[in-house]
């Protein structure tokens, strides 16, 4: 245990910050893996409500630096294209 006071408050500030990029981390990956099951399914409508939500979480993850910009890009890309796989099929 850190005895200096910066330290002290370091370690309080990175407890709180990890804490706070866990519950971040573990909404986007519900999000994508909802917006993948919806995807999965046939109703396009309800896909592409999925799809806007999975985005913008991924979107906002990459900017606070959660996930790389391009892993978020990434993610987004295979996302819509199975979305238009779907869409195609309908």
């Amino acid at each position: 245990m850190p005895n200096i006071k910066s330290a002290i408050k370091r370690v309080k500030t990175s407890e709180k910050r990890r804490a706070l990029n866990a519950s971040q981390k573990s909404a986007l990956r519900t999000a994508v893996k909802s917006a993948d099951q919806a995807i999965a399914g046939t109703d396009v409508a309800a896909a592409k409500a999925a799809l806007v939500a999975a985005t913008k979480k991924l979107d906002k993850a990459a900017t606070k630096g959660l996930i790389h910009k391009n892993a978020a890009a990434r993610k987004k890309s295979r996302l819509a294209k199975k979305l238009n796989a779907l869409s195609a099929q309908a």
